[in-house]
Order: structure tokens, then sequence, then C-alpha cells
């Protein structure tokens, strides 16, 4: 589904991602965990075509994200850490316009728009301004427009941070739901309990580089994840 290639970014000369290879299998739920300023976010920004790289390639579904990036952007949606929406639209304004840019049926964004407000308990705000909205209404919102489109892979960065316990679980459960009809979700997150409980596969990564990934039960045997997150941090550090 998603494959990353000895991929490295620079900025001037700091190696914000370093020779990173990671591949992401249809119907896994693959977390992405590491200190802030590790070199998550410019990974996951990297993948969806929103920076360039220096070396490496990204593919998804075969197709190259350099060569092929509007073609890659039909296959994914992108749920920032902080979602900038549109706040002079309201709710359902923004979402029409985002089932307008992937050409999404009228029956089915109508159907799709129904389902998911009235899980998140939206339904009666999509008439009111976004920009009368909690961050936790714009997180649901955002939540919302990623999966309006029924997209092949879907990238989050810290995507509970905002939602209380009731959406947490919802989001959940949809992610879930997503990858057994095929999909596959790549997230990045510091909430380790919900990457320990969630993920099928986990990375760690620090300074930009790779320390380990695989199978949650490779990452962390009989420890707990924040156990084994906290001696390799120590480890690579000493």
């Amino acid at each position: 589904m998603l494959k990353i290639d000895h991929l490295t970014k620079l900025y001037g000369d700091k190696k914000a991602v370093d020779d990173l290879t990671l591949h992401i299998l249809p119907g896994e739920i693959y977390g992405f965990i590491g200190h802030n300023g590790a070199g998550k976010t410019t990974t996951l920004k990297s993948v969806v075509g929103i920076l360039p790289f220096d070396k490496g390639e990204i593919t998804i579904d075969g197709i190259s994200v350099k060569q092929n990036p509007l073609v890659c952007k039909k296959l994914l949606a992108y749920i920032p850490d902080n979602p900038d929406l549109y706040d002079y639209m309201t709710g359902m304004k923004y979402l029409n316009f985002i089932a307008d840019i992937f050409e999404i049926p009228t029956e089915l964004r109508k159907e799709r728009i129904e389902k998911y407000a009235a899980l998140f308990e939206l339904t009666g705000d999509l008439n009111s301004s976004i920009a009368s909205y909690s961050h936790g209404m714009k997180q649901k919102l955002a939540i919302i427009s990623a999966w309006l489109h029924a997209p092949r892979l879907i990238l989050m960065d810290e995507p509970f941070v905002g939602l209380d316990p009731k959406a947490s679980h919802t989001l959940k459960g949809m992610m879930k739901e997503h990858c057994e009809n095929g999909g596959a979700i790549f997230f990045s997150t510091h909430v380790l309990e919900v990457a320990e409980k969630l993920c099928d596969k986990i990375a760690i990564i620090k300074g930009g580089a790779l320390i380990k990934a695989g199978t949650m039960e490779e990452v962390k045997g009989d420890e707990s994840l924040e156990a084994v997150f906290l001696e390799l941090a120590e480890n690579m550090e000493a």
C-alpha cells in the first residue's frame, strides 16, 4: 500500500529524516512514534506531497508520489496535527467542498456525511460557521472530510489530540473498520497506550532515523510500549 524507501529530507545541513524505510501493507494500522522533532510530521508531509524530499522514493499502490502526485492524492487522505479549515464556511459547505474536489456523487456524499456526522454527534452543528467550532469539533470535521472519498490510505498526525473519550472511541472503530475493508492507516501519536492497543505494527523514530520497527509483539516483547520506547530513546542518547 505505502512504501517509503530510503527517504531523506534535509533542512540545510540538518537531516530531518535520515534514510527512512517503512512498508505499510493493506489492512494494517501502523503507528509512528517518537519525541517532538523526531521527524514524524516531516515524514507524513513528504508522503502526502506537501514537502519535497531530497533522496529516496515513496510509492502508494506502486505509484510514485514524485512522478504522479495527483494520482496519489486521490488514493489518500491526510489529517494534520492542527487542521486548518476554512473558518468562513459552515461545516456542511466545507464537507461539500471536499466532496466536490473528489467528485463524490450527490447521494453518496449525503449518505456518508449523515453517517459520520451522526457518529461524531456533529449533525446539529454542520450549518454553523466553522469559526464557532471548538478545537475538538474542528478535529471531528477534519476526520469526517478525510473519510468522505473512501481513500485507500489514511495518514494522521496526532489524531486523538483534542478529542473527547467518546470521539476517540469512535475514531478507533472507524480506523479498524477501514483496515478490515482493505485500507491502511499510518498515524503518529504520543499516546502510547492507544498505539499499543490499536496498532498492528509500530515504528519508533529518533533524530530522523528509524531505531525499531515491526509487529507490536516484535517491538515490545513482554514489556509495555512505553517502557520499550523510553529504553530505546535513552540508549540512543548514551
